[in-house]
């Protein structure tokens, strides 16, 4: 027989919260590495759906698992096949641009800037500024290229480190749609057992909002990023493809996306054609891809039911990435999407609380209020 007294209510949350600081914390430390294997779950996560209805017309789960890791790699390959030809041309492009832009911004932008605001910034552009400038601070300038070449020396590790993260980021998706049900399985037999429908009930909803939220957004970008880019193209831009791709690719952060490919449009506009024509018609594209997405793609691809504000949304991806960089970002939406659950149940569970109902014996009369009836009028003789 167990004699162990049980622990309070105060000292559990305690142990939760204990428990919640120290997993933040290795997560916090192991994030550089944490990164493949938070995008590989994640493509296990979203591939899982489709292997499981193979599944249920009677195929294997190796099988099922084979055919959709075979479709998502596929699917892979034929967008790269797609895109790395038109990407390549573009930067091509943009390369041999740049003295353009540059002779635009030194001849065109600061002037207007200086006349606008008195500030004389070309003075500062100077070549023989600058190179007094170096000479003047030689020893300093000593001391940054040697900061530079270390930044090179740290940015190239980084550079192998993300290639061997691109190349183990496939065998680690296959892994985990295989073993996708298992470790579901184990993951519930952690869970505390008065707890565990809970848990379930919390753990479904944040599956369903996660995952209508992701695939749709995911669509949303796509369709996003072909309208912008055949619109921008239309118009004449250089660069159009390549700013209507970056454009649709930021659209799953709110707001981002079309200021950005609107920026990126209008200074093309402005250093290609050098005319209000074009900028308007920039413009256009953008409006006409925002009332797009506002009105058919949104609606119908995420739906309203997601209860992911764009606020939140926001400060998720925000937050994340300050404090765990890139893996914050993607963890961003599921974190919030879980929290959002948690939120709606929380409440819940508030307004189903007699802190929030109350103990007081005259409430029931608000019962008249809620049926359309006058309330019974006082009487005197008790006045």
């Amino acid at each position: 027989m167990d004699t162990t007294p049980a622990a309070s209510p105060i000292a559990r949350r305690w142990q939760w919260a204990a428990i919640l600081v120290a997993s933040a914390c290795v997560i916090w430390l192991l994030a550089p590495i944490l990164t493949p294997f938070v995008f590989a779950a994640l493509l296990g996560w979203l591939g899982d759906p489709t292997v499981d209805r193979l599944q249920r017309r009677g195929w294997s789960r190796h099988v099922a698992v084979v055919l959709v890791f075979g479709a998502m790699t596929l699917a892979v390959l034929i967008t790269l096949v797609l895109l790395l030809p038109l990407v390549e041309k573009q930067l091509s492009t943009l390369i041999e641009s740049l003295p353009t832009y540059r002779d635009w911004f030194i001849g065109t932008a600061l002037p207007w800037v200086e006349r606008k605001t008195g500030f004389q910034l070309l003075s500062w552009l100077d070549p023989d500024r600058v190179f007094a400038l170096i000479r003047d601070h030689w020893e300093r300038a000593g001391g940054i290229a040697a900061t530079m070449l270390g930044y090179l020396s740290a940015s190239g590790f980084a550079l192998v480190a993300w290639i061997a993260n691109v190349v183990l980021v496939p065998f680690l998706t296959f892994y985990f749609l295989r073993d996708w049900d298992l470790l579901k399985e184990r993951v519930a037999a952690l869970v505390p057992r008065d707890h565990i429908g809970t848990v379930s009930r919390l753990a479904k909803e944040s599956d369903q909002v996660l995952g209508a939220f992701l695939r749709g957004q995911f669509s949303v970008m796509l369709v996003l990023g072909v309208l912008y880019a055949i619109g921008l193209w239309a118009v004449g831009l250089d660069l159009g493809l390549l700013i209507g791709f970056i454009a649709g690719l930021v659209s799953f952060v709110p707001y981002l996306g079309p200021a950005t490919g609107v920026f990126l449009g209008v200074l093309a506009a402005l250093v290609q054609f050098g005319d209000w024509y074009h900028v308007a018609l920039v413009l256009g594209v953008f409006g006409v891809g925002q009332v797009i997405e506002s009105y058919v793609l949104t609606p119908r691809l995420v739906g309203n039911k997601i209860g992911l504000h764009p606020v939140a949304v926001i400060f998720a991806i925000m937050a994340g990435g300050q404090l765990f960089g890139f893996l914050g970002v993607l963890l961003a939406l599921p974190v919030a999407a879980i929290a959002n659950v948690l939120l709606r149940y929380a409440h819940e569970r508030y307004t189903h609380s007699r802190l929030y109902a109350g103990d007081r014996p005259g409430i029931e009369l608000d019962e008249f209020v809620d049926a359309g009836i006058d309330r019974p009028a006082p009487n005197d003789d008790h006045v």
